[in-house]
């Protein structure tokens, strides 16, 4: 953890999916777990259930465009806290599943997992400031 943590502090954009949400948090809800503590956001860990109770939904995610966006969450957190300087991207029903704070983005699902390369374009392009 000490290299990606140095690496992030010198300004290395980071993309954390599902458990990397939780990495990401400085606060995890009803745990001591260890983390980066990067993003000034809480999450509450497997928040949707057992891994038997895995889904997927479309989500609306305004900065990747008016076409739905498949996530598959899979024993996923969420956010239940953000911090001033937090954007929201995305919520699903009333919790953020995909939140932006600076270089770094957070997903509570599974963009890898889908054919669907926006939301990965998006952090090359704009999060991370890469050029095509």
């Amino acid at each position: 953890m000490g290299p990606l943590l140095e690496r992030a502090q010198q300004g290395m954009p980071l993309f954390g999916t599902c458990a990397g949400m939780v990495l990401l948090a400085r606060e995890i809800e009803d745990s001591a777990q260890l983390r980066l503590g990067l993003m000034d956001v809480t999450v509450r860990r497997n928040a949707f259930g057992r891994q038997v109770e895995s889904f997927e939904a479309d989500l609306l995610i305004p900065v990747l465009g008016e076409q739905p966006f498949r996530g598959v969450f899979i024993r996923a957190p969420y956010v239940t806290r953000v911090g001033p300087e937090v954007e929201v991207l995305c919520w699903l029903e009333d919790k953020a599943v995909l939140v932006r704070q600076g270089k770094n983005l957070a997903a509570a699902f599974h963009p890898e997992l889908t054919g669907d390369l926006r939301l990965h374009r998006y952090f090359l392009t704009v999060v991370a400031g890469c050029k095509d």
